[in-house]
C-alpha cells in the first residue's frame, strides 16, 4: 500500500526533473552561500554545450518582459499546497445529481488543487479580473508594497533613499501588483485548458498591454487569437474628462492555434430575410441570386433560353454567367433557374439556404445590440432578486452566451475563476435550456466581504460568494420557469478551501516509519468529516470534483463510490475482513482507507481484484 500525498505537485521539482531526464550530465550539487547546505543545480556551461544557444544572464541585453517580483510570482505559481476542498451539503443545489461546482477560496489555490484533477479537460475559460482602478488588490498575494518599496525596487532611490532620477514615478506600482496577481493564475489556468481549448479575459484600457504581453509569453504569442472590442456602453458620459470610454476589451488565446476549433455563430434574421421562396420540392427556402460573374471565361459565354417564352439571353459583353454550359444545363434540369415571378423574365440562381454557411464567422467587433451592455447586466440582474443590483459590475450574459457559442461544445467544462457575481453560470444554463446542451460550469471566487454600504450589504449578503450562490438559484428557477420543456442542469456542488484535513504529523512522517502509521487517527483533525477526508483523497487521485457519490453501510461501517468503482474508500476503524472483501469484489480502480484498519487487506485485494491500487491515509 502506498500512502496518498495529500498536497498538490512540486511543480519546480516536476520541472527539474524533466530537464535532470533530458540532460544528465547538467544534473550537478552546489552549497547555499546562505545555509552552507548541499543543493541540487545544473551546471549552465554543460546544459549550453548540450542545446547549442547562448544564455542570457545578468544585464545582458535581451528582448524581456519584466516588473518588480516577477520571479516570485513565477516561485509562487509552482509552489506546492498542504490544502484541501470541504464539500458544504447545506449550501448545495442538488449535491448528489448535479455536474456543476461552485468553489470558495482564493483561486490561486484552488487552481493548484484543480491541477492535477482537470488538467487538459477545460474546453473554455472565460474571467473578469479585477481592473487595475489604482487601488490595492483583494489577491495581492503578499506581494502588495507601498510607494517607497516600489521606488527602490525600480532602481529609482538607493538603498540610502535618495533619489536616482529626476521625475519618481510611482503609479506603476499598482501595474506591478497587478502583474504579480495575474501572471501565477494565468500560467496555472493554461495548464487546465484542454489541446482545443481557448480562454477569454476581459479587461480595459489600463492593463491591455501588459496582458497581452504577459498571455504572449504564459500562452506564447502564436497563440493569440483576437482581441475583441466590445462596445459596453450605448451612450457617452457627459462628465467624461477627454474621451468618454464606451468600451472594453475580451482578449482570446488559444491552449494551440493548430487545434483551436472555433464554431461559426447563429446566422441572424436579417441574414435569412431574403431567404423566402419556397418551391415545395424539399429543396428548402431560396433566395434569388445575380448569373454573372467578373472573372472572365470565354466557354462561360453562350445563350440561355427561357423554356417559357423562348428568348435566348446572353451576358453583357465582357462579362460571363457564372457556370459552364453543361453545369447550366444541370440547374436548368433541377429547376435551379429562375425566370422571374411571371416566368417570363431574365435567367437568376436560386440560392438554397441550407447551402449557404450555416453561422457567422465571428468578428472583433462586438456591439451592444448583439452582446448586451452594461445597463442590460445591471437589468438583469436586478430583476432576478427584484431589487437594487447587490452587485456593481457584472457582465450581461448575452456577453458571455457569446463566447460559449463560439468557444464550447455542448459537452463542455467552463471554468471561470474570477466568478463574482456568476453570470458565467447563469450563461452556461441559458444556453444549455436552449440548446439542450449538458455544458457544465466550474466557478471559483474568493469568499470577499461586502463593505459596508455596497448594495450586497445592504442587502443581507455577508461576501460575494453569497450572491453568486443566490444568483444561480434564482436564475436556474427563472430559466426553467421560461423554458419548461427545457432539461439542464440548475443544481451545483459547494466546496471551500481551506487547509488540509491532515495534521502536520501526517507530512512530517515518513511512510516508513511504523511507530506513526499505528497512530493514522492522530494524523486526521478532529472537525474533519469522512466526507471531507473523501474529497480531498479524490483530489489527490485525479477524480472529478463532480463526479457520482454513493454510500453503502456494510456492518456498520461506510462505504462511498466514487464515480461507479473508480473510487471506493472507508475511513472508519477497524474494518473486518468481510467489508474488505465486499468492496475488493466490486474491482475498484483505487481504494482508501486508514492504514491501520485491516492487516489482510492486500492479500484480499490481491485475491479477488488484483489491479486495483491501495491507498492508505
Amino acid at each position: 500500500m502506498n500512502k496518498l500525498k495529500m498536497k498538490t505537485a512540486n511543480k519546480a521539482d516536476e520541472n527539474y526533473q524533466k530537464l535532470a531526464a533530458l540532460f544528465p550530465n547538467a544534473v550537478t550539487e552546489t552549497i547555499d552561500k546562505a545555509t552552507g547546505e548541499v543543493i541540487r543545480a545544473i551546471d549552465k556551461d554543460v546544459l549550453m554545450q548540450e542545446i547549442n544557444t547562448a544564455v542570457v544572464e545578468g544585464k545582458d541585453e535581451r528582448y524581456q518582459f519584466t516588473w518588480p517580483n516577477k520571479s516570485k510570482s513565477i516561485l509562487l505559481a509552482n509552489s506546492p499546497i498542504e490544502k484541501t476542498l470541504r464539500p458544504c451539503r447545506e449550501e448545495s443545489v442538488d449535491f448528489d445529481s448535479t455536474e456543476n461546482l461552485y468553489i470558495e477560496g482564493d483561486n490561486l489555490d484552488v487552481l493548484k488543487l484543480l491541477r492535477e484533477t482537470y488538467r487538459g479537460r477545460i474546453k473554455m475559460i472565460y474571467i473578469d479580473p479585477p481592473y487595475n482602478t489604482g487601488n490595492d488588490f483583494v489577491y495581492n498575494d503578499n506581494f502588495t508594497v507601498s510607494t517607497k518599496e516600489y521606488l527602490a525596487n525600480s532602481k529609482q532611490l538607493d538603498k540610502d533613499g535618495n533619489c536616482l532620477v529626476d521625475d519618481l514615478e510611482s503609479s506603476g506600482r499598482f501595474h506591478t501588483e497587478w502583474l504579480n496577481m495575474i501572471y501565477p493564475r494565468l500560467k496555472l489556468a493554461k495548464e487546465l485548458l484542454s489541446e482545443d481549448g481557448s480562454i477569454f479575459i476581459s479587461i480595459d484600457d489600463n492593463e491591455i498591454k501588459n496582458l497581452i504581453k504577459t498571455c504572449d509569453e504564459v500562452f506564447e504569442e502564436k497563440n493569440f487569437v483576437a482581441n475583441i472590442v466590445w462596445q459596453k456602453k450605448y451612450a457617452a458620459t457627459n462628465d467624461a474628462k477627454g474621451f468618454s470610454t464606451t468600451h472594453d476589451y475580451v482578449v482570446v488565446y488559444a491552449k494551440n492555434i493548430d487545434r483551436f476549433d472555433r464554431n461559426l455563430l447563429p446566422r441572424t434574421p436579417k441574414q435569412n430575410a431574403p431567404y423566402k421562396y419556397d418551391d415545395g420540392d424539399g429543396k428548402g427556402l431560396w433566395r434569388s441570386d445575380n448569373m454573372l460573374v467578373k472573372t472572365f471565361s470565354q466557354s462561360a459565354v453562350y445563350p440561355i433560353t427561357n423554356p417559357n417564352t423562348g428568348k435566348d439571353y446572353y451576358p453583357p459583353e465582357g462579362s460571363c454567367w457564372r457556370a459552364s454550359r453543361e453545369t447550366m444545363n444541370v440547374w436548368l434540369s433541377e429547376n435551379r433557374i429562375y425566370f422571374g415571378k411571371n416566368g417570363k423574365g431574365a435567367p437568376q440562381l436560386k440560392r438554397y439556404l441550407n447551402e449557404v454557411q450555416q453561422g457567422r464567422v465571428p468578428i472583433t467587433w462586438w456591439n451592444f445590440e448583439e452582446a448586451g451592455h452594461n445597463d442590460a447586466a445591471n437589468r438583469e440582474v436586478k430583476a432576478l432578486f427584484e431589487s437594487k443590483p447587490p452587485f456593481d459590475t457584472p457582465k450581461p450574459t448575452t456577453l458571455i452566451k457569446l463566447m460559449l457559442l463560439i468557444a464550447s461544445k455542448p459537452d463542455s467544462i467552463i471554468l471561470d475563476f474570477f466568478s463574482g457575481s456568476a453570470t458565467t453560470a447563469h450563461s452556461v444554463m441559458q444556453l444549455n435550456a436552449e440548446d439542450g446542451g449538458k455544458r457544465k460550469f466550474i466557478m471559483v471566487q474568493l469568499p470577499e466581504v461586502c463593505s459596508k454600504g455596497s448594495a450586497g450589504f445592504k442587502a443581507g449578503y455577508k461576501n460575494i460568494c453569497e450572491i453568486g450562490k443566490e444568483r444561480i438559484r434564482r436564475a436556474a428557477k427563472k430559466i426553467a420557469d421560461e423554458n419548461p420543456c427545457a432539461k439542464f442542469d440548475g443544481g451545483f456542488r459547494v466546496l471551500k478551501l481551506d487547509s488540509s484535513n491532515m495534521k502536520d504529523s501526517y507530512y512530517n512522517s515518513p511512510e516508513s516509519d511504523a511507530s506513526l502509521s499505528e497512530k493514522t487517527d492522530d494524523n486526521i483533525k478532529e472537525n474533519r468529516t469522512p466526507e471531507d477526508l473523501l474529497f480531498q483523497a479524490m483530489l489527490d487521485l485525479g477524480i472529478p470534483l463532480s463526479s457520482k457519490l454513493t454510500e453503502n453501510v456494510i456492518d456498520g461501517k461506510k462505504l462511498f463510490n466514487a464515480e461507479d468503482n473508480c473510487l471506493i474508500a472507508c475511513f472508519d476503524k477497524e474494518l473486518t475482513d468481510e467489508i474488505i472483501t465486499a468492496a475488493a469484489k466490486q474491482k475498484p480502480v483505487y481504494f482508501v482507507m486508514r492504514k491501520s484498519t485491516s492487516t489482510g487487506c492486500e492479500k484480499i485485494f490481491a485475491a479477488y481484484s488484483p489491479n486495483t491500487i491501495v491507498k492508505y491515509l
